[in-house]
């Protein structure tokens, strides 16, 4: 038998995906909750909170707790694997391999990861989709110093990040984001209109040993946001 707050977490989001409750509406509170499902306010707060840390609700301090943005939102203060994020909201995630490759660093692509320019680095492209929409596409460029096997993975099955997290075990991090238009190949990857805005994110992460990978991940701007939350 289902959890009870599971229960009013499956109501709210029939009557948010049947658009009963559309972005910006306010949710019952938790006493309202609790006396409409019979259970105690513990209950519905449990309920609500999980929905406000899947991005489906969101909580703001004295009015109340409201509809999100339809979009997904990834977190600007954590680094998980894209497939892992959209599971969590009860969706489901496929990818599409556009190329696996190694090439030569360019000037760039060198400065990049932190190598002499024309070293043998490994490159790879995934279309990743949510509900078979795709919401990021991610080119990625790696030190194989650090994943000598990188290019033998099934990306299919996994994300270079889960790979790269098993390695290359992450102990820091730096990124960019900022607003692009798509290019034609961009656009034909992700299935949008051509000079689509979009959100990109310019990550390098870093192993103990040095930097390990360089990633462009583009998401269209109407599919996508990012954003977190801070405590002082």
């Amino acid at each position: 038998m289902q959890a009870r707050f599971a229960q009013i977490k499956a109501a709210l989001t029939e009557q948010i995906e049947t658009s009963v409750l559309k972005p910006g509406d306010k949710v019952a509170s938790e006493n309202e909750l609790a006396e409409q499902f019979g259970v105690s306010r513990m209950t519905a707060r449990r309920a609500l909170t999980e929905l406000v840390d899947e991005g489906i609700l969101i909580r703001t301090q004295g009015l109340g707790t409201f509809v999100s943005d339809h979009r997904p939102m990834s977190s600007m203060l954590t680094i998980r694997s894209i497939n892992d994020e959209i599971k969590q909201r009860g969706h489901s995630y496929t990818n599409k391999v556009i190329q696996q490759c190694s090439v030569n660093a360019d000037e760039t692509q060198a400065v990049w990861l932190g190598v002499e320019v024309g070293t043998s680095i490994y490159h790879t492209q995934v279309t990743h989709f949510e509900n078979g929409l795709a919401v990021q596409l991610e080119s990625r460029y790696v030190n194989p110093a650090f994943a000598p096997h990188y290019l033998a993975q099934d990306f299919t099955n996994t994300t270079a990040n889960q790979y790269l997290s098993q390695v290359a075990p992450l102990t820091q991090a730096d990124h960019i984001v900022e607003a692009v238009m798509a290019t034609e190949f961009e656009s034909q990857a992700l299935s949008v209109e051509a000079n689509q805005p979009c959100l990109k994110v310019s990550r390098r992460t870093f192993s103990a040993k040095g930097i390990v990978s360089y990633a462009i991940l583009l998401h269209p701007g109407n599919r996508y946001r990012m954003g977190g939350h801070l405590d002082f």
